[in-house]
């Protein structure tokens, strides 16, 4: 779902040209995913990194930042996601009670990107300067480091600015709930913060240090 909706932001956000990207079909929803092979690349290997850390129960959220040229951010749209059992030892044939059928999983999938191709009727057409561009960036859980690398390959995470993450966010940023689900297993909910940068654009970011507890893929 995570993959599927990066992709589904930044065609609807308009963050890369419409031709970038080729209708697909996902959850029997219409969906955009991108062509571009770097692209693709780079989505799915920030992705599989987020799983890992997943299943390590590391994830508080992970958040897909919208920022200017400036790496001033501008919308954050923040996956929150909480682990109902350890994941690392759950076994995919054995039934969880309470836990959603995979019909049922579908259905709220399917909401949550009906949401996202929706988001510009919520937020209006999103004004982007010349040179913008995204990020992701993964926040953890109290007390928790992202893990290391293995077979000796550079890490997927550097530390993030802070201003890209939801704590470096001002009071004046404004937060937006597009859904939530609880599978059971998992609980995961979609909202998008636009930035008080992006709302009164005659200011100046917050500082932009970095937080040891949220990390940039």
């Amino acid at each position: 779902l995570v993959e599927v909706a990066i992709h589904t932001i930044l065609y609807v956000r308009q963050i890369y040209p419409a031709d970038l990207f080729v209708r697909r079909k996902k959850y029997d929803t219409p969906v955009f995913q991108s062509r571009h092979p770097a692209l693709n690349e780079y989505i799915s290997g920030t992705v599989k990194a987020v799983s890992d850390e997943l299943v390590l129960g590391n994830v508080d959220k992970v958040v897909v930042v919208i920022k200017d040229k400036n790496q001033v951010a501008l919308e954050r749209f923040i996956f929150s996601v909480q682990n109902m059992i350890e994941v690392e030892s759950y076994n995919k044939d054995t039934s969880v009670q309470d836990a959603m059928s995979s019909a049922q999983l579908g259905q709220y999938f399917r909401s949550f990107l009906i949401k996202l191709n929706m988001i510009e009727s919520q937020l209006g057409l999103l004004e982007l300067p010349t040179g913008a561009s995204f990020a992701i960036v993964l926040e953890l859980k109290e007390n928790t480091v992202p893990s290391a690398s293995k077979d000796n390959e550079p890490p997927p995470w550097v530390p993030a600015d802070r201003q890209h993450t939801t704590s470096g966010a001002s009071e004046e940023a404004q937060l937006h709930l597009l859904r939530a689900v609880d599978t059971g297993i998992i609980n995961i909910s979609l909202a998008v913060q636009e930035s008080e940068q992006k709302l009164q654009p005659t200011k100046d970011p917050d500082d932009s240090a970095h937080d040891g507890r949220h990390i940039e893929g």
